[in-house]
């Protein structure tokens, strides 16, 4: 193998692939990273995986000799990440399963292992495919991804519920203290644009309307969420590329862009019936904000997180003010008010404030509406404007 490659491509490839480099891994094998070289195509392809989730991509680079090789992740990520910009020339000795970097500044060694032992991706040979538009899939993970579960003893939790219509996506989330829905279009951009007029009148429609309705899907998977969110920076760095392929069956989903292909196993189990808990009819309505509970909840934090993440909210009708606030003995106490249309009765509640602060920091809208009805019951949180969202965040019983 012989090929010259910037640092930078080289670089930037390494450290998406490397996601997938397990930092304890099972097998040898799985902590290095397969480096092929094509003199046909003229690339580079750079593929990582810890038996569960997978990363490969490519890119373009100078290829005299074709190769094979896999080298540690996290000493070749290391030596390419502090090496100057510039051209850097690769060479292998087959033999010795040995790759030298040569830069204008010098020269490094690093021992592989021939790639006969690394394990191919799954492929999805008899599934279907589908294709997605790449800004809805990103705003629709963007919108519910902090609502997953981290309990890996709650598998199915640990996931993201990705319900496909004919014309739109349905992303949902729920570790059992919150849950996040987002829809989003499933069409191509200008046909979106062709629809915005259309969107803004559904956005006109009472807030009960908004909620997304289960209608039949065509295709419903749990996708683990840590897979998405290495998918989502991904489809950030690869601005360029508007649409996603989806590949899927019954135990594996390959996403794949122009140069990037990510392949996870799906998550089994029944995901819970989460349109069940929205409630459809609320008595107290509060329209705040957005960016200032997001900087009173983060000011309020500084206290509540010394101790147990709880703050109290105080709907007072007459003031039409919302007041948060915090009391711990211990610590110390802190307490703001901002100013908010309420509409029903005035109201006391305790959050924890990760989980609302979480929330109201997805929304994407200048303002955002909370719908509820008693202290005990769920508050729900939706944007006024922009896409279909719906945060909703159970309260902490009062002491």
């Amino acid at each position: 193998m012989k090929l010259v490659c910037s640092q930078s491509n080289l670089n930037t490839n390494l450290s998406i692939v490397s996601r997938a480099v397990p930092s304890r891994p099972t097998q040898p094998i799985l902590g290095k990273v397969r480096l092929q070289a094509d003199v046909e195509s003229q690339q580079i392809s750079l593929t990582a995986f810890d038996g569960s989730l997978g990363i490969s991509t490519s890119f373009k680079a100078q290829v005299t000799e074709s190769g094979d090789i896999a080298l540690p992740a996290k000493l070749l990520s290391d030596i390419v990440s502090r090496l100057p910009a510039g051209d850097i020339s690769l060479d292998l000795e087959t033999e010795k399963a040995i790759v030298s970097l040569t830069q204008a500044s010098g020269r490094y060694q690093v021992t592989g292992q021939e790639s006969e032992e690394f394990p191919e991706l799954p492929v999805v040979e008899d599934g279907e495919v589908l294709t997605l538009p790449t800004e809805a899939l990103r705003s629709g993970l963007n919108g519910c991804l902090f609502a997953a579960s981290t309990d890996d003893t709650k598998q199915i939790l640990t996931g993201v519920h990705l319900k496909v219509y004919s014309d739109s996506l349905e992303f949902a989330a729920t570790d059992g203290h919150r849950l996040a829905v987002v829809k989003t279009t499933n069409q191509p951009e200008s046909e979106s644009q062709e629809e915005s007029q259309e969107e803004l009148q559904e956005e006109s429609k009472p807030e009960e309307d908004q909620h997304p309705i289960a209608d039949e899907a065509s295709f419903e998977v749990t996708v683990p969420a840590r897979a998405l969110r290495e998918l989502d920076r991904i489809a950030n760095q690869q601005k360029q590329d508007k649409t996603v392929a989806l590949h899927f069956d019954q135990t594996q989903v390959v996403f794949e862009l122009k140069s990037q292909k990510l392949t996870t196993r799906t998550l089994e189990g029944q995901y819970p019936p989460y349109h069940q808990l929205i409630p459809k009819e609320f008595q107290r309505l509060v329209t705040v904000e957005q960016r200032q509970m997001v900087q009173v909840l983060e000011r309020i934090n500084i206290i509540a997180d010394q101790k147990n993440h709880l703050v109290k909210f105080s709907l007072d009708r007459e003031s039409q003010q919302l007041t948060v606030s915090v009391d711990e003995s211990e610590v110390g106490s802190g307490q703001e008010s901002m100013a908010a249309q309420i509409s029903g009765e005035s109201l006391e509640m305790e959050f924890n404030v990760k989980y609302l602060l979480e929330a109201i920091k997805a929304i994407p809208s200048q303002e955002l509406q909370m719908q509820l009805n008693a202290e005990a019951e769920p508050v729900i949180l939706t944007p006024l404007g922009g896409m279909q969202m719906t945060c909703l965040v159970m309260p902490v019983q009062r002491r």
